[in-house]
């Protein structure tokens, strides 16, 4: 399909648009209305602190790790490197890598960490992990509502409470709240699809980076991260990602006003309807602390990319991960299954197969593959 659209584009780029453009904001109501964002100085000051300082002490304690992912057959290093946190026991998988999360502090789990500074940064990614968790769900009870002054003053009061509300006094106020609008069976739908059990943490430096892609399809310019659609999450499940440019405010200023498109300094995410030549765009500037959301099924219908800054940059990418087949509990099951084919002579004690009948080897051996990757 890539290869399709750019022989259909030829050395023509598509056009797209930016807030600095007119025409900006009725495109993203008609065609990208399930990208919500929340500029930065809408998120609680003492939740942009603690955030801010666990990216920077995970980076001081090298928690970040460039990954080898395989795409298409061919093996690559990824330029941003990651941390995966969040529920003890998921793991998350792309581009045919599957990582581990180092686990939050969850009640009822007995988990040690290295240093007190890393069971604090674990502990704000998961009090970041509440509050988006709640914006969300508000998100969505907006689009389903038709706009009403209720839903805009929930909203208002729920960024006057602390952050630091317990799960379960958030839950109680978000179904109070949407009672009156919002059926039980869409608020339990609406939760499940919001109730990230992860967060995969992004790190890039772009002026450490020897080459970066270039944009194919628009002349966006570099690419830290690759058009593509977020994997291994259930379905119609909401992706939220809070920001953080180190900024030379300086820099990332300079040069906005004048230029056509947009700044090459300031990180952008870029949307796109997926395999489409006939919508624009849409280049949606990220500063420091700003927040985003695709609802619904956004990440199915469209697919996104990051464009590369000036500074580096964090972000902290939360998402309802399908872990049906992506915990240490499922691959147990597997083995037990798989090794009730295997028994044990009385006598000589020698292990021996019960069953050499082709459904049970393969069934066999496709555990072992799981177990091996």
């Amino acid at each position: 399909q890539k290869k399709k659209l750019l022989e259909e584009l030829g050395e023509s780029r598509l056009p797209y648009m930016t807030p600095a453009d007119a025409g900006f904001h009725q495109l993203w109501k008609t065609k990208y209305s399930k990208l919500i964002f929340r500029a930065s100085d809408t998120v609680p000051k003492e939740l942009h602190q603690v955030v801010q300082e666990a990216f920077l002490t995970l980076r001081k304690h090298d928690c970040f790790f460039q990954d080898l992912v395989r795409i298409k057959g061919k093996d690559f290093v990824t330029p941003v490197s990651r941390i995966l946190i969040g529920n003890p026991g998921c793991t998350y998988k792309y581009l045919n890598t599957r990582l581990f999360t180092v686990p939050w502090p969850t009640e009822g789990c007995e988990i040690k960490y290295c240093s007190p500074q890393i069971h604090d940064a674990c502990k704000a990614l998961m009090q970041l992990n509440d509050y988006l968790h709640t914006e969300a769900v508000q998100a969505l009870q907006g689009q389903n509502s038709s706009g009403t002054k209720e839903t805009k003053d929930t909203v208002v009061i729920d960024r006057e409470q602390s952050f630091d509300t317990s799960i379960k006094e958030k839950d109680s106020v978000l179904k109070d709240q949407s009672s009156s609008y919002v059926s039980e069976d869409d608020y339990t739908r609406l939760k499940n699809r919001t109730s990230f059990n992860l967060t995969l943490l992004n790190y890039m430096d772009p002026l450490q980076m020897l080459y970066l892609k270039q944009e194919p399809y628009f002349g966006m310019g570099d690419m830290a991260v690759s058009w593509h659609h977020d994997e291994n999450l259930v379905a119609r499940s909401t992706v939220a990602v809070y920001s953080y440019s180190c900024e030379g405010s300086a820099i990332e200023e300079s040069n906005e006003q004048n230029l056509k498109g947009r700044d090459p300094a300031v990180w952008h995410v870029g949307l796109k309807v997926a395999w489409d030549i006939e919508t624009p765009g849409l280049a949606m500037p990220l500063h420091q602390g700003d927040c985003y959301f695709m609802l619904d099924d956004l990440n199915m219908t469209h697919q996104h990319c990051v464009l590369a800054g000036f500074v580096p940059r964090f972000s902290s990418t939360h998402r309802v991960a399908d872990c049906s087949r992506g915990t240490l509990e499922y691959i147990f099951g597997r083995c037990e299954l798989a090794l009730q084919n295997l028994q044990t002579d009385s006598d000589s004690k020698a292990l021996s197969l019960k069953s050499l009948g082709a459904a049970v080897v393969k069934q066999v051996e496709e555990t072992h593959n799981e177990v091996r990757f």
